[in-house]
């Protein structure tokens, strides 16, 4: 026999801190039973009280009594083992979670998320939970990566205990369907009671892999409304659930789903981001925990830049564990305190400075600018690689962020004009590409609240490649900055809030330089136009 369960509002809630309004879980509710599942683990229980979190964090007996809840329809809860294998003696902690027996809630399951560390130590509460009358499951979590000899233990361990499911979870979403026939063997061979998968959709392949494990003996399944969950979130139940109606035989009535998920979660997922994404990918692909994406992707300070130069050092130094820590440690890629050989006010020094910018506003106004840098002989400094200008009126190029560097060795090496660039900073490879080429070297260090300028070097709050030759004209002592291709974005788009902000930091420090826009621009500067400034 085939269990569907929908874990929708238990994975779904680390979007909205598990605060779903009654109805909406009704109508949720319905919607499950008209599908075909089995289960709807409702939401986790739990004694952790810090931060405002909704009822689906605690799931109450008294809260599942005021449900109305369908007919052949039953609920479940997810506990994480961490809680259960505290100081604490572990039946004290699980009288405290679950005071009732099955007698008197509506509650009929409970699963544990257990890391593998944590196996042996949790596994007692089956005893206890299966004597309340709960059917009991537990989730091994990250076991992708794990040894035939450490899986086929695990398996063993749990024979010894009257457990009715076992679930392995693809936690980094890096298995394939091979992975997955592999993990059914190796536990298999002394686990003979059910087992159950829990997928995640990094590549693309949670539902490909819930299926395999389907065709090989896998008897319980489960997935979430448009896969919600963290990261590249699940297999979605309403792809699953027209797989298991053909599977079982069984019709199924997806009218009530689909307008649930037209109404409540599309827009959801729009506004939250949940679902994979390049970067997701990468992570399922190097076994990275997908929270680090999911962070990063919601901080503002990470580029598409960071965001790839993170994922490298996580590549490299491991990131199976989600820590803030290591992430702050990736983010860090310029190597050791901020320092530079190059001094830029040999160049910049009472210069007018011309920057171009990487928006349109340099090729829709490229004869205008051309002919004022002929003219005014400005200092003109290109941003990376771009080239919106005749090359010969460019005197040079600034770049600093190692994954656009190593993006763009070629064509650095290739241009002619010197490039400014934290030199000293820069990992190995980033050097080696660039081999050959010119370069000035200013020192670059990062801090959220911080833009000073240095002799040699400077602290920004942020990697973009604007900031950084912000401060290397400041640094410098130009005269004054003009600014062509920095057009921001229309729409109320919040980007330009974020630029806006940077800017403002600029400004603060009394020994900015003055900025002014010479063509069009959503930014806070100020502006003028590049034909007044020809005549």
């Amino acid at each position: 026999m085939t269990i569907f369960l929908d874990c929708t509002p238990r994975d779904g809630g680390y979007y909205n801190d598990w605060d779903f309004s009654q109805e909406l879980i009704e109508e949720y509710l319905q919607a499950m039973k008209a599908v075909g599942v089995d289960f709807a683990e409702i939401g986790l229980r739990s004694l952790k009280n810090k931060g405002f979190k909704g009822a689906n964090a605690y799931v109450t007996d008294d809260y599942l009594r005021g449900l109305k809840i369908p007919d052949k329809l039953s609920l479940g809860v997810m506990v994480n083992a961490a809680e259960l294998v505290s100081e604490r003696p572990i039946e004290s902690v699980l009288e405290q979670l679950f005071p009732e027996s099955i007698d008197t809630t509506p509650l009929r399951l409970v699963r544990i998320a257990c890391h593998i560390h944590e196996f042996t130590k949790a596994l007692p509460a089956v005893h206890w939970l299966k004597n309340k009358g709960f059917t009991v499951g537990f989730n091994l979590m990250q076991i992708a990566g794990r040894s035939q000899d450490e899986v086929e233990a695990l398996g063993a361990e749990a024979a010894n205990y009257p457990l009715d499911v076992l679930y392995f979870a693809d936690s980094m979403g890096c298995m394939n369907s091979a992975d997955t026939l592999k993990i059914v063997k190796w536990l298999r061979k002394s686990w003979q009671g059910d087992l159950g998968i829990h997928t995640h959709d990094n590549l693309g392949q949670a539902l490909a892999n819930s299926m395999t494990a389907l065709g090989a003996g896998v008897t319980w399944i489960d997935s979430t409304i448009t896969g919600m969950g963290r990261g590249p979130g699940n297999a979605k139940t309403e792809q699953l659930a027209i797989e298991m109606s053909e599977y079982r035989g069984s019709p199924c009535n997806l009218v009530p789903l689909l307008s649930l998920i037209r109404r409540v979660f599309k827009p959801m997922q729009d506004k939250s981001g949940w679902g994979t994404n390049p970067y997701y990918y990468l992570a399922g692909k190097y076994g990275i925990h997908p929270s680090y994406i999911q962070k990063m992707l919601d901080d503002n300070r990470y580029s598409e830049e960071d965001i790839l130069a993170a994922i490298e050092h996580l590549k490299v130094e491991g990131g199976k564990e989600f820590s803030l820590n290591t992430l702050e440690g990736a983010r860090h890629f310029y190597q050791g305190e901020p320092r530079g050989t190059w001094c830029p006010s040999v160049i910049f020094k009472d210069r007018e400075v011309l920057l171009l910018g990487t928006g349109p506003g340099v090729k829709s106004h490229c004869k205008a600018i051309e002919s004022y840098v002929i003219k005014h002989k400005p200092l003109v400094v290109a941003l990376n690689a771009e080239t919106g200008i005749a090359q010969e009126l460019i005197d040079l190029r600034a770049a600093c962020h190692p994954t656009r560097l190593l993006a763009d060795c070629d064509a650095h090496v290739k241009l002619p004009q010197p490039l400014i660039t934290p030199a000293s900073m820069l990992p190995a490879d980033v050097l080696e590409s660039l081999k050959g080429k010119k370069i000035f070297d200013f020192g670059l260090g990062l801090n959220d609240n911080s833009f000073l300028f240095g002799e040699r070097s400077c602290v920004i709050p942020t990697s973009l490649v604007m900031a950084y030759v912000l401060a290397v004209a400041s640094s410098g002592q130009a005269g004054r900055v003009l600014m062509a291709g920095f057009d921001g974005y229309g729409g109320g788009d919040p980007r330009n809030e974020e630029v806006n902000r940077l800017l403002r930091q600029y400004n603060s420090n009394p020994d900015h330089t003055q900025l002014l826009a010479v063509t069009p621009t959503h930014y806070e500067i100020n502006k003028t136009s590049i034909y007044g400034l020809s005549l």
